[in-house]
């Protein structure tokens, strides 16, 4: 259980680490603090790019910081995220997926709600069926790594343009 006075510097690490942000386009700048299982803390901004498309979100820098940082070994307990133009902000979706390969259900998402009201929930909550590595490992079972791709069965209809080409 995370105790209300590490709830309230986890948001606060978030909201410091959006002063950092780089977001000259919508100026909406955001901040996100990473409390790992190991007790360690790590921050990062979202730092936007003029293509829009290759903006990283605060929450993917975190983590990306944290594993350069600490290794792919990393798993999350809690994730905070905080911004400076008092708006309900909690991660998008992509950044939910990040989130999901390092922690479970249970990582405790802190985001501003309505208002600038601290809200809460879980990792769970926000992305169920979250696509996890075990989906992977089933599909390498059905398909090894040595198959040797010319020998699937051919996708789709039987007289696709594709199939015949095979």
């Amino acid at each position: 259980m995370l105790g209300e006075a590490d709830r309230s510097k986890l948001r606060n690490l978030a909201a410091k680490a959006a002063e950092h942000a780089y977001a000259p386009y919508s100026r909406f700048r955001v901040g996100a603090a990473l409390l790992l299982e190991d007790g360690t803390v790590i921050t990062g901004c979202n730092v936007e790019n003029c293509s829009y498309r290759l903006t990283s979100c605060a929450e993917q820098v975190a983590v990306a910081r944290a594993v350069a940082e600490l290794g792919p070994g990393i798993r999350l307990r809690a994730v905070a995220v905080a911004n400076l133009n008092g708006a309900t902000s909690m991660p998008c979706g992509a950044c939910r997926q990040t989130l999901a390969e390092f922690g479970d259900d249970a990582t405790l998402i802190l985001y501003p709600g309505v208002g600038g009201g601290a809200m809460e929930t879980t990792l769970g909550e926000l992305l169920p069926s979250a696509f996890r590595a075990a989906y992977l490992e089933e599909n390498t079972k059905i398909f090894p790594p040595e198959t040797d791709v010319d020998q699937l069965p051919p996708w789709g209809p039987a007289d696709s343009d594709a199939t015949k080409k095979r």
